[in-house]
This record gives C-alpha cells, structure tokens and sequence, in this order.
C-alpha cells in the first residue's frame, strides 16, 4: 500500500535543497516513504484537513519505488537510521560545546 498521507502519523519535511522528507511518525512504515504496511493497526485518518481544498502548495508526487525487493529496502532505510541515530548525540555535544562556548541560549541561535 502506498503512503497514507491522510492518516494524521504521517508528516513530511521540505527542505532548501528541495528535497522531502516524507515518514511516519510513529516509525511503523518500515519501507517509508513509498508504502505503509498493509492494514497498518495505527492507521487514523487526519480530521483536520477534511474538506479543504488544497492549493499549488501540496508536497511534489512521491518518486518511485527504487527496484529493490521489500525487505531489502527495509533494511537498507533501517541502516541509514542506525547512522543517523548513532551520531545524534555527538553532534547534539557539538552544538552545546559551542553555544556553552559563546554564551548563547539555544532558543537564540539565529540572529
């Protein structure tokens, strides 16, 4: 199944480079951002949005699939995670290093 945009868990990211972020919040698509697992038991249709019209403004269309067999995906997506998360802390340590360094507040960082 592909990705439910109208369920309320999931959310997408848009970046300057143009680039989208498009996952589930609750990290239960484990092929995220192309398909939501079948008869997804936290699937919740979004209410906020129902009967709005929606403008030029809407994400682009999600690129395919790449040719990779399902649990390959899976577990390549799985991978890249472990790396991101492995250096959240370090970076997180960097930030507060430097902020400790210039005196600034986190709240305050851009000027």
């Amino acid at each position: 199944m592909p990705m439910r945009e109208e369920c309320k868990h999931f959310q997408s990211r848009t970046y300057d480079s143009g680039e989208v972020a498009r996952f589930c919040v609750l990290d239960l698509a484990p092929e995220a951002p192309w398909k939501c697992p079948d008869n997804c038991p936290s699937y919740t249709p979004r209410l906020a949005d129902v009967g709005w019209s929606h403008g030029s403004l809407v994400e682009p269309a999600i690129e395919p699939m790449p040719d990779v067999p399902g649990p390959e995906a899976a577990a390549l997506l799985d991978q890249a995670e472990d790396i991101i998360n492995a250096v959240g802390p370090e970076i997180l340590a960097d930030v507060r290093a430097e902020d400790a360094k210039s005196g600034r507040k986190w709240w305050r960082r851009k000027r």
